[in-house]
């Protein structure tokens, strides 16, 4: 989730979300040419599982040229990368029979090693990408394990709307009849930005006191969290200083103003969050001392684990910006809260089954090191956008779903404390909430 300041006040309603990680600020690449019609895709690419429709931007080779397996072919428009100028006197130009002059018959052999070296290059560097999409589609087959559904602990983001006057009585009355039936139980009400002091004005939840019994009357048993966050000044000087003990002390002095207003429980979504940061983690040991003398929950939005070892490391260093947490760091915090949801979207993946698997093997990976006493809640993507980072149309519900019901059959099927995390209420569809019933919440 992008944790741009007025990202978490859509005006209109229908506003599109938020880019999570720059995928949320997660990425500034492009994707290469769509396959032309009739046209097979070169060797060595992944290609759609049956029933899919490749991905915006699949790669094809030009007209007439064979690109060597796994070579990226430009997009139409785009200027090809032309072979280096060879030295003077290196090429000649052939005279009649194809010879070049002054080299006895043999022709320009330079320039041809040269874009066979080049090839192999792109191979190398490709097939460890190759090899890793191949293995997240080997990960989304099989039959999830029987009763691998809801536990009726899921959550659900609503946006700003709720508390700043722009919904009625009419609308929480629509939200309670969209509940019934599903095993949503935690309701994650954006009630910030935090300033980037650490502060909250009240200005910024000022219906809160209408909206929680209004809720709790429509929907009984529903629990009312405040949704926090704000952009930290992690990659960039302007944001919200966690390393500032007066900024962390700002935060646990707001939380507690905002569970006096009756929320039961605070959540937070503080991002880029790079793994291994110390003073995040002490700032959830404050946070925690104050929710439980205040019976209340402490949940968080938390980055997607390292699909290889180590790779927020490769990554940083290659785009200045971290992305993922290492497994570790990930139980780190699950240790320290009650809720965990892994934000399981703007994943670059361009294929439904690519996007499935990952999200089984992150499923995996967070249930590896999230302790039984806290509920992990994987992301369910309830938005619909066409970037770099996240396609549409492989980033769907049944996709997640499916991956979901995979990940938990695998790891420990049998866990109780286990959900998944709509986001978000204002840019979901018909056809999102008919999956999230039909593959999840139907038992």
């Amino acid at each position: 989730m992008d944790t741009e300041r007025d990202d978490r006040r859509p005006e209109p309603e229908q506003r599109t979300p938020p880019d999570p990680a720059p995928a949320t600020t997660e990425t500034a690449s492009r994707r290469p040419a769509a396959p032309r019609e009739g046209e097979n895709p070169p060797p060595g690419l992944l290609t759609p599982a049956e029933g899919e429709n490749p991905p915006p931007g699949h790669p094809v080779p030009a007209e007439g040229e064979n690109p060597p397996p796994g070579h990226p072919v430009p997009a139409d428009g785009e200027h090809r990368p032309s072979e280096p100028p060879a030295p003077d006197g290196e090429r000649r130009t052939a005279g009649a029979g194809g010879k070049a002059k002054g080299d006895g018959g043999a022709g320009p052999r330079r320039p041809r090693r040269r874009r066979a070296f080049i090839a192999a290059a792109l191979l190398l560097l490709l097939l460890p990408l190759l090899g890793a999409e191949t293995a997240l589609r080997l990960t989304y087959t099989g039959d999830p394990a029987p009763g691998t559904r809801t536990r009726h602990r899921d959550a659900l983001w609503l946006g700003h709307a709720w508390v700043d006057g722009r919904k009625t009585d009419a609308d929480v009355t629509a939200l309670a009849r969209r509940l019934e039936g599903t095993g949503i139980r935690d309701l994650y009400v954006h009630a910030g930005p935090l300033e980037h002091d650490g502060t909250l004005p009240k200005s910024a939840y000022s219906r809160a006191g209408w909206l929680i019994p209004a809720l709790h009357r429509a929907a009984p048993g529903v629990r009312v969290q405040a949704w926090l966050g704000d952009k930290l000044a992690s990659e960039s000087p302007d944001g919200l200083h966690l390393d500032r003990a007066a900024t962390r002390t700002a935060v646990v002095a707001a939380t507690r103003r905002i569970l006096a207003t009756g929320f039961e429980g605070a959540h937070f979504d503080l991002e880029p969050l790079h793994s291994g940061d110390r003073d995040y983690l002490s700032l959830l040991d404050d946070l925690r001392a104050l929710t439980h003398a205040h019976h209340a929950l402490l949940s968080v939005a938390a980055h997607q684990i390292d699909p290889l070892p180590a790779f927020h490391s490769f990554w940083g260093a290659t785009t200045g910006h971290p992305k993922w947490w290492s497994q570790a760091y990930f139980g780190q915090v699950a240790r320290r809260v009650d809720q965990i949801a892994v934000m399981s979207y703007d994943t670059m993946q361009p294929l439904q089954s690519l996007y499935g698997g990952y999200v089984a093997q992150q499923t995996g990976l967070a249930l590896e090191v999230t302790p039984e006493t806290t509920d992990l809640l994987m992301g369910l993507p309830f938005y619909h956008e066409n970037r770099f980072g996240h396609w549409a149309h492989a980033e769907t519900v049944p996709a997640a779903v499916r991956g979901v019901r995979l990940g938990l059959s695998r790891t420990d099927a049998d866990r109780t404390r286990f959900g998944v995390a709509l986001y978000v209420d204002f840019a979901a569809t018909e056809g999102d909430w008919s999956a999230y019933r039909k593959d999840w919440a139907q038992r």
